[in-house]
């Protein structure tokens, strides 16, 4: 396994979730990308979601629930899904690239239970990044030194990739390090310490335990208000992907948190701020400036302007992701208050 140590990102992991706070609202999701069959075999998805409420006086409630299990091919065909709530019409999904064009199919059959904003449709939005970012459990067991990318010479599949985010853009230290040697190194994180809170047992929703190749992507997004006169809220947001090893070892791929404040009456993002804590490549947070763009955009548009206007070597498709998932103050805003 070939590392470069003196190439890597930030190493600063976080520790533990903030508590939560009273009048507010959290949202959680996994998604677990297992291998049990093996690393060239199908890919098992486990993904689960929440939303609890912390009224004013402290007490809590489930607000909504999700999950969605998948099996995917080597080739991120998706070969069977089941979720909840059960949605029938996505079953069309099935024999599907998840990939290119994926978002586009399941929007066109989204219906009551997968709307925009909900948990459901979110697990879906977010498994593409997902199943993608797994593929690094065949890079760190060395599953990729089987085949044409083990034969000396630039990859031609990677590439394609030049300047599609900053730790890909073509002078930055991976992509000349392919260039000239004709391997892909492997980036190595930090330990993944516990996040949730050791005394609130309702920190995170339950998931399950993570098997040597699994991938977990997890989110929290805290919605807490209204902090000002002005009926701002404050948002706390917390990105995480990480690896089990074979010894079972889990370490961070990359990790993000972000914080800022929303207008909900207007429906429009006042103010935010980016911080990576672990990420592969030193010139991966060169992106962190992009973040500062979704400021005055209003929720509504978020996901399709980040995708459309968020490309090149200024973004990061992590962090691309998790300001797209902002979208969903307007939906938790309104399970927020509409029985308070």
């Amino acid at each position: 396994m070939e590392v470069l140590p003196e190439a890597a990102g930030p190493q600063d992991a976080v520790v533990a979730e903030p508590p939560r706070a009273a009048g507010s609202i959290r949202r959680t999701t996994n998604i677990d990308t297992l291998r049990p069959e093996g690393l060239q075999a199908d890919t098992v998805v486990d993904a689960r979601a929440r939303d609890l409420r912390t009224d004013d006086d402290g007490t809590s409630s489930v607000v909504a629930t999700a999950s969605l299990q998948a099996r995917v091919s080597p080739t991120r065909v998706l070969l069977s899904i089941r979720t909840w709530p059960d949605i029938p019409a996505l079953q069309n999904l099935v024999g599907s690239s998840i990939g290119a064009g994926f978002r586009s199919r399941f929007n066109d059959l989204v219906t009551d239970g997968c709307e925009d904003g909900s948990l459901l449709y979110l697990l879906l939005d977010d498994l593409p990044g997902a199943t993608l970012v797994s593929g690094y459990a065949l890079h760190r067991g060395g599953a990729l030194d089987e085949g044409p990318r083990a034969s000396p010479g630039p990859f031609p599949d990677f590439g394609a990739q030049n300047d599609i985010c900053a730790g890909w853009a073509h002078d930055a230290t991976m992509m000349v390090h392919v260039r000239s040697k004709g391997t892909l190194p492997v980036p190595l994180g930090p330990p993944a310490p516990l996040l949730e809170q050791v005394d609130d047992p309702l920190s995170w929703h339950d998931m399950a335990e993570l098997a040597p190749h699994a991938v977990r992507r997890r989110r929290r997004l805290d919605l807490v208000g209204p902090v000002s006169r002005e009926q701002e809220h404050r948002i706390d947001l917390h990105f995480r992907d990480s690896h089990v090893d074979e010894e079972g070892h889990e370490t961070i791929m990359h990790e993000y948190t972000v914080a800022g404040t929303v207008d909900v009456a207007a429906g429009r993002i006042r103010s935010i701020s980016a911080r990576a804590h672990v990420l592969p490549w030193m010139e991966c947070p060169g992106a962190l400036a992009s973040a500062q763009r979704v400021a005055g955009m209003e929720l509504s548009e978020l996901r399709t302007r980040v995708r459309k206007e968020f490309v090149g070597r200024s973004t990061c498709t992590h962090l691309n992701d998790s300001l797209r998932s902002l979208a969903d103050v307007s939906a938790l805003h309104h399970a927020l208050t509409e029985s308070t």
